[in-house]
C-alpha cells in the first residue's frame, strides 16, 4: 500500500476539513484533533504521547528549551529559596498562595489527618520484610479506600477536598512506616510540634528510646526535595493519575495507581539509578573509561542522571539540588567519595563536545540521590520519598480534573494484527 500525506497549512480562514487551533498562556498552541476521526475518519498516531495535549491544565508549566518551571505562574527556583513544601502543596492544590489564615487552617487540617489507622498499620505485617518500600506503599495506599469510602463521594467538593488533604497528609507515615518496618523498628506516629519534613524525618529515623532532635539543615534539605519534585506537568505517573481518574475511580486508586508508575526506574528510580553508576564507575580514575564506554554505541553502560526528555539545554531543578547537596555534604562533614566522582564526571561531561552537541547535561536526578544518601536514606528509600512529595501534584490534577465536564479516557491505536479468521474445522 502506498504511504499517504496530509498536507497541514495553519489559516485564519475555516473551511469544510480546517482544524481549530488551541492557544495556552505559555507554550505551544495545539491543534485540536477531536473531530479527525468522526469527519475524516482518520486517527492521530503519537506512540507516547510526545506531541499530544491530552488535557487541559492551569497547574504547572514546563518549557524545555528555555529551562522554565513554573507551579502556578511561580518559578522553581524562587520558590525553592523563598517557600516551603506546605505552602507549595496548597498553591498547587488551590491555584494561590494561602493568606496567614488559609495557612493556620491548611496546617490545621494536615495535623488533624496525618496519622493511619491502627487496622492500616496492621496491614504492614503482612508483607515480606525485604518487600521494597513502593511495593507496600501502591498496596496501602490502594487500601486506604476501605477506611474513608463513607466521605469520598467524587461529585461533592468537600469530600474532594477531604480525600485530598488526607493523602498529602498521610503519605509521610505510609512512607516512613514501609521503611521502619523493614528494618524491625517500631512505628513512630507524627508529631504535630515538628514541620512537614521535619516530621518525615523523626519517623523514618527516630525511635523510641530516646527523643529525635531534628537538624534543621537537614529539614530544609529535604523541603527543598519536596518542592522540586511535588509536580511536573503530564509525566507518566501524572497522566497515570488522570487517566484513572477519568474513570471515576476513587482518588486513593488513583494515587496508587501513579505510585506504581512513578516506580519504574525511568521515571521516579532515577536517582537510584545514578547511585548505581556512580558506584559501577568506582573512582575518579575511571570516569575517562566510564565516559568512553557511554559514547560506544556497542557498550550497554549510560551515564545516568544527564540530559531530560522535556528539558533541551537545563534542568532548572538542577541547580538548586546541586547547591543543597554540597551544603549538607559540608555540614555533616561527610567526605563522599560518590559526590567527588559526581562532581569530576559533571565538569568533564560538560566540556566534551559529545555531550555538548547531544545537551547532555546533569538533571536534577544527578545530585538528588547523593544528597538522600547523605541525609541517611536507603536506596531503596529514594523513589518513596520522591513518591510523598509528588503526591500534591497527583492530587491537584485529580482535584482539576473532577472540576470538568470530562468522560472517560479512551486512547485509540493503529491495528497490526490478523484480519478476519475462521476458526479450523475440526476433524
Amino acid at each position: 500500500m502506498a504511504t499517504k500525506y496530509v498536507n497541514a497549512v495553519i489559516s485564519e480562514e475555516q473551511g469544510d476539513g480546517s482544524l481549530p487551533v488551541l492557544e495556552g498562556t505559555l507554550g505551544p498552541s495545539a491543534v485540536d484533533i477531536q473531530t479527525l476521526y468522526a469527519r475524516h475518519n482518520l486517527l492521530a498516531f503519537d506512540p507516547g504521547f510526545r506531541s499530544t495535549a491530552a488535557c487541559k491544565s492551569a497547574i504547572t508549566f514546563v518549557d524545555g528549551d528555555k529551562g522554565i518551571l513554573l507551579y502556578r505562574g511561580y518559578s522553581i527556583e524562587g520558590l525553592a529559596e523563598h517557600s516551603d513544601f506546605v505552602e507549595v502543596a496548597y498553591l498547587l492544590m488551590h491555584g494561590e498562595l494561602p493568606t496567614p489564615a488559609q495557612r493556620k487552617q491548611f496546617d490545621l487540617s494536615l495535623g488533624t489527618h496525618n496519622m493511619l489507622h491502627e487496622q492500616v498499620l496492621s496491614f504492614y505485617r503482612g508483607f515480606r520484610r525485604d518487600a521494597h518500600p513502593m511495593a507496600v506503599m501502591v498496596g496501602v495506599v490502594g487500601a486506604l479506600s476501605a477506611f474513608y469510602h463513607d466521605v469520598m463521594n467524587i461529585r461533592d467538593a468537600n469530600d474532594r477536598q477531604l480525600a485530598a488533604t488526607r493523602l498529602v497528609a498521610k503519605m509521610p507515615m505510609l512512607a516512613a512506616a514501609s521503611y521502619t518496618y523493614s528494618i524491625g523498628r517500631p512505628q513512630r506516629y507524627p508529631n504535630n510540634r515538628l514541620d512537614y519534613a521535619s516530621n518525615f524525618l523523626q519517623m523514618m529515623f527516630g525511635t523510641p528510646a530516646q527523643e529525635y532532635v531534628v537538624d534543621p539543615v537537614l529539614a530544609r534539605a529535604l523541603d527543598v526535595i519536596f518542592i522540586l519534585h511535588a509536580d511536573h506537568e503530564q509525566n507518566a505517573s501524572t497522566s497515570t493519575v488522570r487517566l484513572a481518574a477519568s474513570s471515576g475511580a476513587n482518588p486513593f486508586a488513583c494515587i496508587a495507581a501513579g505510585i506504581a508508575s512513578l516506580w519504574g526506574p525511568a521515571h521516579g528510580g532515577a536517582n537510584e539509578a545514578v547511585l548505581k553508576m556512580l558506584m559501577e564507575i568506582g573512582s575518579v580514575e575511571n570516569i575517562p573509561k566510564a565516559i568512553d564506554r557511554a559514547k560506544d554505541k556497542n557498550d550497554s553502560f549510560r551515564l545516568m542522571g544527564f540530559g531530560h526528555r522535556i528539558y533541551k539545554n537545563f534542568d532548572p531543578r538542577s541547580l538548586v539540588i546541586q547547591a543543597q547537596a554540597k551544603k549538607v555534604l559540608a555540614h555533616l562533614g561527610k567526605d563522599d567519595p560518590l559526590l567527588e566522582i559526581a562532581m569530576r564526571l559533571e565538569e568533564i561531561a560538560l566540556k566534551d563536545e559529545y555531550f555538548i552537541e547531544r545537551k547532555l547535561y546533569p538533571n536534577v536526578d544527578f545530585y538528588s540521590g547523593i544528597l538522600l544518601r547523605a541525609m541517611g536514606f536507603p536506596m531503596n528509600m529514594f523513589t518513596a520519598v520522591f513518591a510523598v512529595a509528588r503526591t500534591a501534584g497527583w492530587v491537584s490534577h485529580w482535584l482539576e480534573l473532577q472540576g470538568e465536564s470530562h468522560g472517560i479516557d479512551r486512547p485509540r491505536q493503529i491495528y497490526v494484527g490478523s484480519t478476519l479468521r475462521h476458526y479450523p474445522g475440526k476433524k
